[in-house]
């Protein structure tokens, strides 16, 4: 069993970072990272502790060890929005708890994707058609077909279509809350 994996998931679902799981049960953030990592061992009662402020029991944190991991996501486990500018489809659906959360973007011309606030997290973007417009901050960059683009998004952010036609791109970003 990967204790320190579990905890990481629990503390993510919660929305807590290592700092604050570690503040909350008199733990130091290293610590924690430690525990994450497997390469450290909590002891019954720090454990337990982590457990009470993480909102599970031993019960719970130990019955589902078993549990088998999905792997495959149909088409049939993903959900898409759609508006007059873009369509937007959760490659998985339960990404919001996961450390990345990949989506398929497609943007009809002219058509633009939302700004996004500065953030911790890291996005990988790769165009699968189109041409794209990614301002970040006061810098523009452009983007085509069979090009990936890589930054933190620690300013805010906007993706934008400059092509005739549609842009289809492949979007992956890292939670920011980690």
């Amino acid at each position: 069993m990967q204790i320190g994996r579990k905890i990481k998931a629990l503390r993510l679902k919660k929305g807590l970072t290592q700092e604050e799981l570690g503040e909350r049960t008199d733990l130091s953030k290293g610590y924690i990272s430690q525990l994450e990592r497997d390469l450290n061992s909590p002891s019954i009662e720090t454990l337990f502790s982590i457990l009470e402020v993480l909102g599970s029991t031993p019960k719970e944190f130990f019955d589902d060890d078993g549990a088998e991991q999905k792997v495959v996501y149909t088409s049939e486990d993903q959900s898409t929005y759609t508006d007059d500018k873009y369509e937007i489809r959760w490659l998985i659906p339960t990404s919001n708890e996961k450390e990345m959360e990949p989506i398929f973007l497609t943007l009809e011309e002219g058509g633009e994707f939302k700004r996004f606030e500065p953030s911790l997290a890291e996005t990988l973007i790769y165009v699968i058609e189109g041409r794209i417009r990614l301002v970040i901050g006061k810098e523009d960059y452009i983007a085509v077909a069979g090009d990936a683009l890589y930054f933190d998004a620690s300013e805010h952010h906007q993706l934008f279509n400059i092509a005739k036609g549609q842009s289809r791109l492949f979007w992956v970003a890292t939670n920011s809350y980690l």
